[in-house]
């Protein structure tokens, strides 16, 4: 069981930058995927990024590929998600996942996870 807090959201206007943070509880951390999800108003949820175990393997979404990067801090059990050229689209609830598995649905590879956090609001502005 791995409980996870994000923090980090705020408002921000286009072409900025926010640094989301999610702190997680336990002393699983490290055996656990993570990844970064966000769901807008009337959307789906998306998936953004993840991360392996280890840190050292890293997979992005193409609508965030080379703007948004995901790192984690196995010793202080806390992943982050650094977001620059923010757009006004980039507007939504972001939610921390926590062991994360891939699976293909037809053609389609898409990232589940066992745990969530509450999210936290990113709004840019335009």
């Amino acid at each position: 069981q791995v409980q996870l807090v994000e923090s980090g959201g705020g408002l921000v206007q286009a072409g900025g930058s926010l640094r989301l943070s999610c702190a997680a509880s336990g002393r699983t951390f490290s055996r656990y995927a993570m990844g970064w999800f966000r769901q807008a108003p009337g959307k789906a949820r998306e998936f953004l990024a993840a991360i392996r175990r280890s840190g050292d393997n890293t997979d992005y979404a193409n609508s965030v590929k080379g703007r948004f990067t995901i790192s984690r801090d196995n010793a202080k059990n806390t992943v982050y998600l650094q977001m620059n050229s923010l757009k006004p689209e980039d507007t939504a609830v972001y939610y921390c996942a926590a062991d994360l598995s891939g699976r293909y649905y037809g053609n389609r590879y898409e990232y589940e996870a066992n745990y969530w956090g509450q999210g936290t609001q990113v709004t840019v502005s335009s």
